[in-house]
């Protein structure tokens, strides 16, 4: 019999979170226009139609319940209270309207109200939201014993003990009692509580306030390795000072009912179904505005739904003096871009420039914006200032100077990109990407070509199913004459990346080579059909009408 996971404890009866799919007759414009809005989570839009359906007709069941998602989806939490309240009237509430009840009642200090919603709604939520949920309220009725034995009473299964052992440890903390916390998230038989970041910040500051400092040292400097957490360095470097750091990770009942949120929204992130994912991080950050973990989630969330306006929106809520606004930023720069707004991001990023100018991540990324955008020249002096920046050569810088030799080899100049190239190999020498770019760059100038092969093949057999490094290997072969060998690699290039139209002009030179003219002009055709850039259509509308061999033939006289 399969164990039961975090995820079956999370997801236990949430059944009413995703929109109905059928329509009623007789609809209205409005109801119409929000349940496509739904569909495509459009929250904004949704919340806006499913208002003025209400209007036409208020005790809808369907409307209500949808018109209660999308205020909670765009953050619309005092809307959100008031139909929740009325849906409960109206005696068909569901778990989503329960859960906004009881975050109103929270906010207002009114605990015993909010165990009562739980106690009514203990069959539509998991055992896990309401174990911790129940556990909360009573701390913040002021029954610290009463929630001690609900957190020990979810003990089975082990899943459900984990997490409710955390939160006990946060509530007891909260109280002062940092040596009964501490041996809590110590956990049984070596294995501490360390769940998610927030449970490493939690412990580091239970540590502080014992003076174990080299225990909080080594669990921050362990989850270091290989991010750019300004806000874990920066508590690195309170910790190696020996400062004692105040435990407000949970400040107050309200505060650990958010983290609770947060816990399972964490949890189900990247699911199948991301709503319910949302609805929780939304609650968590309306218990707490400050709750920066709930944001950048909330923000990859939305972003994730192609709702970049909601996800920017929530990224410039993080204050500037934030250890985290570094991360928010480059993160709103992101979704911008993704949004089709480059200049906006360019604009966030250039003020995070000002305002960071030590930091090369941030001109790093703004020479990846500017490339993008195909603007080589700003790329080429952003990527130079991140480069300058470096205190010391680590193997994972290879990409910037990758970076800066595509953009100087955009600008024509060569010989500056061959050295960045060579840099980027000697930092790392088995990267696919800097492998075939030198490699293909070569075989285009039709220089080194024995260095060329070896440095496409070596890309190849790093990464066998990357159809622009295939394409290189093809077309390595056809520019060295041998066409036959060249068909297999380019053909396998446009099964990998059939909507290419470097790769079917490509396939295209190689099949007139072999003699096969009508499969060249038909990959020719297809080549157009996928928007290449001017002189390259040019050429390939050229080779439509005379053939590749006259096209050849006239570069050639040309250049003489």
């Amino acid at each position: 019999m399969r164990k039961k996971t975090i995820f079956d404890l999370v997801l236990a009866a949430t059944l009413s979170f995703s929109p109905v799919a059928g329509f009623a007759g007789g609809l209205a414009g409005a109801y119409l226009s929000a349940n496509h809005a739904n569909s495509v989570n459009d929250y904004a839009a949704a919340a806006e139609f499913y208002s003025k359906a209400l209007l036409q007709d208020p005790d809808d069941a369907f409307i209500l319940q949808n018109a209660l998602l999308s205020y909670v989806a765009t953050g619309e939490m005092n809307n959100a209270i008031k139909l929740a309240r009325e849906i409960a009237n109206l005696k068909f509430g569901s778990q989503l309207s329960d859960l906004v009840v009881l975050s109103g009642d929270v906010e207002k200090g009114d605990y015993k109200a909010a165990l009562t919603v739980l106690e009514k709604s203990k069959d539509r939520l998991s055992p896990l939201l309401h174990g911790l949920l129940t556990g909360w309220f009573l701390v913040g009725s002021g029954d610290m014993s009463a929630a001690t034995k609900q957190f020990d009473s979810m003990d089975q299964p082990d899943a459900l003990r984990v997490f409710a052992q955390y939160h006990k440890a946060l509530a007891i903390a909260m109280a002062g009692d940092f040596e009964r916390a501490d041996k809590i998230m110590q956990g049984t038989d070596g294995n501490a509580l360390h769940l998610n970041r927030g449970s490493l910040l939690a412990h580091a500051q239970i540590l502080t306030q014992l003076g174990k400092f080299d225990e909080a040292e080594k669990i921050i400097a362990q989850s270091l390795a290989g991010t750019s957490d300004q806000q874990l360095f920066e508590l690195l470097a309170r910790i190696r000072a020996k400062e004692v750091l105040p435990f407000n990770f949970v400040r107050s009942a309200k505060d650990g009912a958010s983290e609770t949120f947060l816990t399972l929204a964490s949890v189900l992130s990247g699911e199948k179904n991301e709503r319910f994912s949302l609805i929780y991080a939304r609650i968590a950050e309306y218990m707490r505005p400050d709750n920066i973990q709930a944001i950048l989630l909330l923000s990859d969330l939305l972003k994730g739904q192609g709702q970049f306006d909601l996800a920017t929106e929530l990224l410039a809520k993080v204050p500037v003096d934030h250890p985290l606004f570094l991360n928010a930023e480059i993160g709103r720069a992101d979704t911008l871009v993704d949004a089709g707004k480059p200049q906006a991001a360019v604009a966030v990023l250039q003020r995070l420039a000002a305002s960071h100018p030590k930091n090369s991540r941030v001109s790093m990324i703004l020479g990846d914006v500017y490339s993008g955008e195909k603007q080589y020249r700003n790329a080429n002096k952003a990527y130079t200032i991140a480069i300058d920046l470096l205190e010391k050569e680590k193997g994972a810088q290879w990409f910037l100077y990758y970076a800066r030799g595509v953009s100087y080899e955009r600008l024509d100049e060569w010989e500056k990109a061959e050295v960045d190239f060579r840099k980027a190999l000697e930092l790392s020498p088995d990267q696919p990407s800097t492998l075939n770019y030198l490699g293909y760059s070569l075989i285009e100038k039709g220089i080194k070509l024995a260095e060329a092969q070896d440095l496409i093949e070596r890309a190849v057999k790093g990464r066998p199913n990357d159809g622009f490094i295939t394409d290189s290997l093809g077309w390595l072969l056809y520019r060295i004459g041998k066409f036959d060998e060249a068909v297999g690699p380019m053909e396998r290039a446009a099964e990998l990346i059939p909507t290419d139209p470097v790769i079917n002009d490509h396939l295209g030179d190689v099949y007139w080579k072999v003699g096969r003219s009508r499969e060249a002009r038909f990959q020719w055709s297809r080549a157009l059909s996928f928007d290449p850039e001017e002189k390259d259509a040019i050429r390939i509308r050229r080779k439509l009408d005379v053939g590749l061999d006259a096209v050849l033939t006239a570069e050639e006289t040309n250049a003489n």
